[in-house]
């Protein structure tokens, strides 16, 4: 068994007979009393994301995960299928457990797919990724200035707020872990 000195983002645990994936965590020291643990905590099955509190030293069950690279190759009604890059082996993965994810990735992408045993726990996309505008009003030159936003839509559905600049055919590089706009990328 491990202490809360282990906890780390993006661990496993297993608390209260659920598996359970660390988001964030905080060791706090206050002036007065004992140190604890502050953190949020996302049900792998439900997707409910919790806070809680642990004691500093209290004792924690921590999962062994696998982690393996996969290339995503298209969508099935309700699932989308990954290929493994060793064995080239297809998996299914259910849309329930792709979250949002599915707006971040296009067919030929690589990403890290965790496994406990045999189940998989979740999906690591990369921190950034490249899309291409779908629709969107067209741009004007000289609106650089001001940091006035306007509506696009990318090839694979997701809808962000673009610089008054970026034009249909452009390439943007999006922030998977909020979807924003990061930056337009040179074609």
């Amino acid at each position: 068994m491990s202490t809360t000195a282990d906890i780390k983002n993006g661990a496993v645990i297993n608390f209260k007979d659920t598996r359970m994936k660390i988001i964030e965590f905080q060791h706090v020291k206050p002036g007065k009393g004992p140190a604890f643990v502050r953190t949020k905590l996302k049900n792998i099955q439900s997707g409910k994301i919790i806070d809680h509190t642990f004691n500093s030293g209290a004792k924690i069950e921590f999962i062994r995960v696998t982690s393996r690279k996969f290339q995503y190759l298209y969508r099935d009604g309700d699932s989308f299928v990954f290929m493994d890059h060793n064995t080239y082996e297809q998996l299914n993965v259910d849309k329930l457990l792709m979250d949002n994810g599915f707006f971040y990735i296009k067919e030929g992408d690589s990403i890290e797919i965790s496994f406990d045993n045999d189940e998989i726990i979740s999906l690591l996309l990369p921190s950034k990724t490249i899309l291409k505008v779908t629709q969107t009003d067209p741009g004007h030159k000289g609106n650089t200035a001001t940091n006035a936003l306007k509506p696009a839509v990318l090839e694979t559905g997701l809808e962000v707020q673009v610089p008054l600049f970026i034009n249909e055919g452009d390439l943007v590089k999006i922030d998977t872990k909020d979807g924003s706009y990061s930056e337009r990328v040179k074609q």
